[in-house]
């Protein structure tokens, strides 16, 4: 796989930015607290799942003290159309406590304390750190991983190796966004089993030699 040149990944980002200039995530959520919960929901699972389970669980339980109120069979009620459902009620309701506990009701602005909370890793850290603080942070989920190591964008093994080569390769005026453009790119052009290369922006930036007609 031929690295794509620092020239051409300007290029990348600067078309993904005119086609979308203001990108977002398709969780839905009103608060920090709502979109925390939904990113620890969505492990496993598409957005479109967990905003249908989400938006009967916020109507009933809009924050920490009422999801503890609300109780773990209660969620898993609500969220039960979700895969690993009981485990993500359980860890729903724990992180609901701690940040009471620990952060009088409010989502931490620290990668640490973020990750100290049940069921949140890295990559749900990153998401709330960028989408909800605004932190150029690169959150390496499954489409990302894919679109950066097929296109040359920024190959590695692992999705820790492809975060570091992202937080390097992609130019600092198009950081705070990338998360959003390469996660849509993925879902919606450069899919899994059939990417749609005769319709992607940026063909002609990928290195990837399989493309599709």
């Amino acid at each position: 796989m031929a690295m794509m040149k620092r020239e051409a990944i300007r290029e990348f980002f600067r078309r993904l930015s005119v086609a979308n200039p203001a990108p977002q995530t398709e969780l839905e959520y009103a608060s920090a607290y709502q979109l925390l919960v939904a990113v620890v929901l969505s492990a496993q699972a598409t957005d479109r799942s967990v905003n249908l389970a989400t938006r009967r669980l916020f109507a009933a339980a809009p924050t920490p003290e009422a999801m503890i109120t609300l109780g773990e069979d209660e969620v898993a009620e609500h969220i039960k159309t979700i895969g690993l459902f009981r485990n993500k009620a359980k860890n729903t309701v724990a992180l609901s406590r701690l940040l009471l506990e620990r952060h009088g009701g409010e989502v931490p602005q620290e990668r640490a304390a973020l990750e100290a909370l049940p069921g949140v890793g890295r990559k749900t850290a990153n998401v709330v750190l960028n989408t909800v603080f605004r932190e150029p942070v690169m959150a390496v989920d499954t489409h990302i991983f894919r679109v950066s190591n097929r296109t040359g964008l920024a190959p590695g093994k692992d999705v820790v190796a492809v975060e570091q080569a992202l937080m390097r390769r992609v130019p600092k005026d198009y950081l705070l966004d990338a998360h959003h453009w390469l996660i849509l790119h993925g879902r919606y052009v450069c899919t899994a089993r059939k990417p749609d290369c005769a319709g992607c922006s940026v063909r002609d930036l990928c290195t990837w030699r399989d493309k599709t007609v």
